[in-house]
């Protein structure tokens, strides 16, 4: 097992992303991350609030920028000589201790802000999260092994559309399928375990007492974490996939594509 960053049990750490201080958002933080407290050390990440700066520049190369490669390997260099922003390397600590992962966020052009895919760009950077290869295999180890594992994570979000309209066959898209990006591609890919998804639909609509009730349905999940099952993505090492296509063996699901084929069984 890759314990490269071994959790800290009881630690949690919420990334809370949304720029306004009275929304059905912020009301959702107060009312999570309190209940969460009850059980977990909680760290509160909010981004807009902090200043977080999203978007992945030179100053996260360090003293590499001017050399040739790619930009993911020279963040590697730069995390190797611990030339890392501030903000960047409090995220990464606050994130190596935590056991538990929320990330909390309003469904944007159906994905997340831009403040949290640069969260995702700048945090999860090679040689922190993902960067090392299998010996026995000689497959780099992501999709379920990389830097990150043995984590969980919940992801919050609220979405303007109703359940119908982001279902499987909603005109909007299935939001499974929607945040895959994040899921798998992200999450999964450092080794963290997504549980369901929590999703409060028609956000925008919502009453007094609406808002209350959604509140109180994210304190009651939250209550029972502990106990819930994760959803593990298949793993790329274990010979589900093909060792030079890297996709997903024909005799396994055959002539199906939807993203659910990689669900483990």
């Amino acid at each position: 097992m890759n314990s490269f960053h071994e959790p800290m049990p009881g630690r949690a750490h919420w990334v809370y992303t949304h720029p306004r201080s009275n929304s059905l958002n912020r009301r959702l933080l107060r009312a999570g991350s309190a209940a969460l407290s009850e059980r977990y050390d909680v760290a509160v990440s909010d981004l807009y609030a902090d200043g977080f700066q999203p978007a992945l520049g030179e100053r996260d190369l360090g003293s590499f920028a001017a050399d040739p490669g790619s930009t993911s390997e020279l963040t590697g260099k730069a995390y190797e000589l611990g030339e890392v922003a501030p903000e960047v390397r409090r995220e990464q600590e606050r994130l190596a201790a935590a056991e538990l992962l929320v990330l909390q966020f309003p469904l944007w052009w159906y994905g997340p802000p831009a403040m949290l895919k640069g969260w995702v760009d700048r945090v999860l950077q090679t040689g922190f999260a993902q960067g090392e290869f299998d010996e026995s295999t000689g497959l780099p180890r992501r999709y379920g092994d990389g830097r990150l594992m043995g984590r969980k994570a919940l992801i919050v979000v609220t979405a303007g559309d109703d359940q119908r309209t982001l279902g499987p066959r909603g005109i909007s898209g299935d939001i499974e399928t929607l945040l895959f990006p994040l899921t798998h591609g992200a999450l999964w890919y450092v080794g963290i375990e997504a549980l369901d998804l929590h999703v409060v639909y028609d956000a925008d609509s919502l009453d007094e007492a609406g808002q209350e009730r959604e509140a109180e349905r994210l304190t009651t999940r939250i209550s029972g974490l502990q106990d819930e099952p994760g959803r593990p993505y298949r793993r790329l090492l274990d010979g589900d996939y093909g060792r030079s296509s890297r996709a997903l063996r024909t005799d396994i699901h055959p002539g199906r594509t939807d993203l659910a084929i990689h669900r483990r069984e």
